[in-house]
C-alpha cells in the first residue's frame, strides 16, 4: 500500500495544520483498513490512497479550520458513513470525545475496528438520526454535531439540531454552490432553535469545492422535533 504521510503531512501544513508522525501512521493505518473493508461491503468509491488523503482525510481535518471546538467537546458525527469526518477529528483532537451515529450496523463493524486498530476511543450507536435526536442521553449533549454530504439542508438540519446544546454548533459539509439549499432551510432553522453562523467555501487541493455551514444552537429545540424519517422527507420544515 502506497504511504501517505509525507502527501498528507505537507497538504495539511499548507493549511497551517501540523501532523505528526504518529498521526500519520494512524492516518496510514485507516486507508489500509478501509481499502480492505471495502472489497468486503461499499463504504467509499474512492480508494485510490492520495484521493483518500484528500477527499476524505484532508477534507474532514479542515472543518478545525472553521470550527474551533473547545477542549474536551463532546462531538457527535451523524450519519458517519466510514468515519467521516469524526475519526479525523479525533485523530488530529485526541482530547475530543466522540460519538458516531450510523443506520447501517455493518458499517459500525467497521469504525470499531478501526477505533481498534487506531487505538481512539469512541462511542459507536446503531441507530437512525432522528431516533437519536429524541434520546434523553443523546438530545441536546453535544458541543459540536457534524454531517458530510447526507441530506439537503432542510433535511439535515432537523436530524442534527436536536443533538446540540444551547450555544453549541452544528457544521454541515456541503458541496459547492449551495445557496439556494441554504435559503430553502432558512425557516425550519428558526424554528429547530438555531440561526446560521456562518457559510465558509473552500478548495481542496484536487480543485474540487466544499462548503461548511456552522449553525448556532441559540435555543433549546422544541420537543415537536425531530419527527419520524418519513414526515421529514415529505414535509420538510
Amino acid at each position: 500500500m502506497e504511504q501517505i504521510g509525507p502527501y498528507l503531512k505537507e497538504l495539511a501544513q499548507k493549511e497551517e495544520i501540523k501532523l505528526h508522525d504518529e498521526q500519520l501512521n494512524k492516518f496510514q493505518k485507516y486507508l489500509e483498513l478501509l481499502v480492505s473493508w471495502n472489497e468486503k461491503m461499499n463504504l467509499t468509491a474512492i480508494t485510490e490512497p492520495k484521493e483518500v488523503a484528500v477527499k476524505h482525510f484532508l477534507d474532514s481535518i479542515l472543518l478545525l479550520k472553521v470550527i474551533h471546538p473547545k477542549q474536551e467537546a463532546k462531538v457527535v458525527d451523524i450519519g458517519t458513513g466510514a468515519g467521516f469526518p469524526g475519526i479525523p477529528l479525533k485523530i488530529v483532537r485526541p482530547d475530543l470525545s466522540l460519538t458516531l451515529i450510523d443506520s447501517l450496523n455493518k458499517r459500525l463493524l467497521f469504525l470499531a475496528e478501526v477505533c481498534k486498530e487506531l487505538g481512539i476511543s469512541a462511542e459507536i450507536l446503531h441507530i437512525r438520526a432522528e431516533e437519536g435526536g429524541r434520546k434523553p442521553e443523546l438530545r441536546e449533549k453535544f458541543d459540536v454535531a457534524t454531517a458530510r454530504a447526507v441530506a439537503a439542508m432542510n433535511l439535515l438540519s432537523e436530524y442534527c439540531v436536536p443533538y446540540v446544546k444551547t450555544g453549541g454548533i452544528f457544521a454541515a459539509m456541503k458541496g459547492p454552490n449551495c445557496a439556494e439549499e441554504l435559503d430553502a432551510a432558512r425557516k425550519g432553522i428558526g424554528i429547530l432553535g438555531a440561526e446560521i453562523s456562518s457559510v465558509n467555501e473552500m478548495n481542496l487541493p484536487d480543485g474540487s469545492g466544499r462548503t461548511v455551514i456552522v449553525l448556532k444552537k441559540i435555543k433549546q429545540t422544541s420537543d415537536r422535533y425531530p419527527r419520524a424519517g418519513a414526515k421529514i422527507a415529505k414535509n420538510p420544515l
